[in-house]
């Protein structure tokens, strides 16, 4: 069961989204009018889900989308009755991980949520491995830097230079690119 924050300006369709998701398994944590005070609210009250029904999403509703979504992401179903394309690629980069276009349908409820979990999910792995295979990539440019220092200052070839970088790294007991990125910032005083 997740716990989901509706957003919609209608107090009727507000009604009937509550009455859909419940039935569909889900716990309502509370209805928003709209998304202005999205970022404060999802701190209060943390929820799984963001459901909004709108005509069309704002320019204000697609940038505090994007601003919670930089902090604390949360995959966001997005109803609404506007199917121009521009307007569903602004939501989807702005976060939005389903945008239902032609309004709410109770029916169509679960499926929804569903996807749009997975696929937020999804895209959050996708994130996740972006950033670790870039961190890698920047230790591999230090240690190749301060390869580069041992080479040039003790004349060392490039073997000698990483067997000296490791053996000081598991001297003191630290990562291999934290020893490398000392040494590089030590040079950049001496030399």
């Amino acid at each position: 069961m997740a716990s989901i924050l509706v957003i919609d300006e209608s107090r009727h369709r507000a009604v009937e989204i509550c009455t859909g998701l419940i039935q569909a398994g889900h716990q309502v944590v509370a209805v928003l009018p709209s998304a202005l005070e999205l970022i404060e609210r999802i701190e209060e009250i943390k929820p799984d889900i963001i459901l909004i029904e709108t005509e069309s999403p704002s320019r204000d509703t697609l940038e505090h989308i994007g601003a919670m979504n930089r902090t604390m992401p949360r995959p966001v179903v997005m109803f609404s009755s506007d199917g121009d394309g521009e307007t569903i690629r602004s939501a989807v980069k702005a976060g939005v991980a389903a945008y239902v276009v032609d309004g709410f349908d109770i029916e169509r409820l679960k499926p929804v949520v569903d996807v749009a979990v997975a696929r937020f999910e999804e895209h959050q792995a996708l994130k996740q491995e972006l950033a670790e295979a870039s961190r890698k990539l920047s230790e591999r440019k230090i240690i190749e830097k301060a390869k580069g220092i041992l080479m040039k200052t003790r004349g060392m070839d490039e073997d000698v230079a990483y067997a000296a970088l490791r053996k000081l790294a598991m001297e003191r007991s630290q990562p291999l690119a934290k020893v490398a990125a000392d040494l590089v910032d030590m040079a950049s005083l001496l030399l």
